[in-house]
């Protein structure tokens, strides 16, 4: 098995409802997630693809489609939560909001990407490990063999 690694970024905002701390406050985040996935490298000479586990720019499309575009530049709220009420004003006032059905924590992000990027990935390849850094200083990890 190789595992392979491709790093993105996007600009996110969340609110946190029911916090006890400064983070309940509606606050963004210059997220960096790295996306690691594994397979058996293509042995074939008659396939573009010869070599690779997965072209890079196959994950970079799904990462793109799945994560990048939606949540940039996006606030994501916890949509069976009071704050509901908050994101509606904010998509009346022109917003990006999106309705999470969790607390958009570091940790329950990373649930949700590792659930949308698992269902995009060929045949022969799986995510093995994902790292969400919110801050330089500060992310969360998650582990294929943590989430049988």
């Amino acid at each position: 098995m190789i595992r392979i690694t491709k790093i993105f970024t996007f600009e996110t905002a969340h609110v946190l409802y029911n916090y006890d701390g400064k983070c309940k406050n509606m606050h963004g985040h210059s997220y960096k997630l790295f996306v690691t996935v594994k397979g058996k490298p293509v042995n074939d000479l008659e396939n573009p693809k010869n070599g690779m586990v997965v072209d890079f720019g196959d994950i970079k499309s799904i990462v793109k489609s799945e994560i990048v575009d939606v949540w940039d530049h996006a606030v994501l709220i916890n949509g069976i939560s009071p704050h509901k009420e908050l994101g509606e004003s904010l998509e009346n006032q022109g917003h990006k909001v999106i309705y999470c059905t969790f607390q958009p924590t570091c940790e329950n992000m990373l649930y949700a990407i590792a659930a949308k990027i698992k269902s995009k990935l060929p045949a022969g390849v799986s995510l093995a490990y994902l790292k969400l850094h919110e801050t330089e200083n500060s992310y969360g990890e998650w582990f294929a063999e943590d989430n049988q």
